[in-house]
């Protein structure tokens, strides 16, 4: 069983819409077993005993939350132990051109610096799926395409 874990962070509910749909496209991957966990619940017992990491974020002055930043620091406790894992980003933000791209970079900067390998996707919002408000029929395919293709991702690294 490949465990993919979920952690998010949600002020009005729309990365919140978004991390159900991750969590969906992951159900669809054979032997994936999801778990969702809002970043408050998080620990970084969690963080090493998943296959895959697929973080998410509202933008906030074209970063990550504070509260999803205070965790991801915290994981220094945890470096070394992360590398190898897959993962994989995701945002809403307020508008367009609002620093939904820069967020998701720095969720995946501190990914690589974890040593994990990224997911990006190919066809559009190539970072990993960004929404200007609530998720629309776009963002919520991606959503899943991104936990899909993370956790057949993480299957093959574990096999």
């Amino acid at each position: 069983m490949t465990k993919v874990l979920i952690i998010y962070d949600s002020q009005t509910g729309n990365t919140e819409k978004m991390a159900l749909q991750v969590l969906k496209g992951v159900k669809e991957v054979t032997n994936a077993k999801p778990v969702l966990k809002k970043v408050d619940q998080a620990t970084l017992e969690d963080l090493e005993t998943a296959d895959a990491i697929i973080m998410g974020s509202p933008t906030y002055y074209g970063q990550m939350s504070g509260k999803l930043k205070t965790f991801i620091d915290s994981s220094n406790k945890i470096h070394g132990k992360l590398a190898g894992k897959a993962g994989g980003a995701f945002t809403s933000s307020g508008g367009a051109a609002c620093g939904a791209e820069t967020t998701l970079i720095s969720i995946l900067n501190a990914m690589l610096v974890h040593g994990m390998i990224v997911q990006g996707i190919r066809e559009y919002n190539h970072y990993g799926p960004a929404a200007v408000g609530a998720p629309g029929e776009r963002e919520t395919k991606l959503c899943r395409l991104l936990g899909k293709r993370v956790a057949e991702l993480a299957a093959r690294l574990v096999s």
